[in-house]
């Protein structure tokens, strides 16, 4: 891999462990169009990658993931183009994400919303700081949940639970996060680092082949859902990008004020 390709994440290994840390800490890692571009390439990278068997996702700074950048939004409404390449590259973040062979570690080191809550979903193993949250707030910016959210929360906790989030656009705590099995294990951010570190060395250590292929094996009902379906959430999300309620949501995040809805 070539780390200097990437500007907004950072790669750093340590031996067979390959870290991909979200790097924009002072945004809270809210995703901007290149962050979105980076992130719908560096799965793949990290699949070819020969130097490394286990894969640790994580956040610089204080948050996991903040979801979509206000600003980035904006442009999206202005240029629906520009959305239309957003659902293009949404497609490469989830499939390549789905394709990884190797393990992908989760080390949710804080808030966790919107794309960042699917980025985190759709690891396989997601160990939680006890002060970080969780939720899926599509709904509260007018847009539908379409990038990963609508499709990911059901499979983990039941389709009961995940309505409820989805619809309501609700953040959860890191503890009524474990209690559902939306995440892996939740403990003290002061512990996060070094239980990363002994799962990721623990995998490495083990039957390299017999892992991955157990991934595999257990990721294909998975993708098969996401095939079947995912151009569809995807088209729904594009055409709530093209509402005026998105529009008054983004507006009114920008005045610092509550939206004013009127469905259309």
């Amino acid at each position: 891999m070539n780390f200097e390709d990437y500007k907004c994440l950072e790669l750093r290994r340590d031996g067979r462990v390959l870290t991909i840390a979200l790097n924009r800490p002072e945004q809270r890692n809210a995703v901007n169009g290149r962050l979105h571009l980076e992130l719908s390439r560096v799965f793949e990278d990290a699949q070819r990658d020969p130097e490394s068997d286990i894969v640790v996702l994580t956040g610089n700074g204080s948050a996991f993931c903040a979801g979509g950048d206000i600003d980035w939004m904006q442009e999206s409404i202005d240029d629906p183009e520009e959305f239309e390449r957003t659902a293009r590259e949404g497609k490469d973040i989830v499939f390549s994400q789905l394709d990884l062979e190797k393990p992908l570690i989760c080390k949710l080191n804080g808030h966790a919303t919107g794309l960042g809550a699917s980025l985190a979903l759709l690891c396989d193993i997601i160990l939680c700081a006890e002060e970080a949250k969780i939720g899926d707030p599509h709904v509260s910016v007018g847009l539908v949940a379409g990038d990963g959210g609508a499709f990911i929360w059901p499979q983990i906790v039941g389709y009961a639970k995940a309505k409820k989030y989805l619809l309501t656009g609700e953040l959860m705590t890191a503890t009524q996060a474990e209690r559902i099995g939306l995440v892996t294990e939740v403990m003290p951010r002061a512990e996060l680092d070094a239980a990363v570190d002994a799962l990721a060395r623990k995998l490495a250590a083990g039957a390299t082949r017999a892992i991955r292929w157990s991934k595999v094996a257990t990721n294909l009902p998975l993708k098969a859902l996401f095939h079947a379906h995912f151009d569809a959430g995807i088209a729904y999300e594009c055409l709530s990008n093209r509402t005026a309620d998105h529009a008054e949501a983004v507006k009114a995040f920008r005045e610092k004020r509550k939206p004013v809805f009127t469905g259309h």
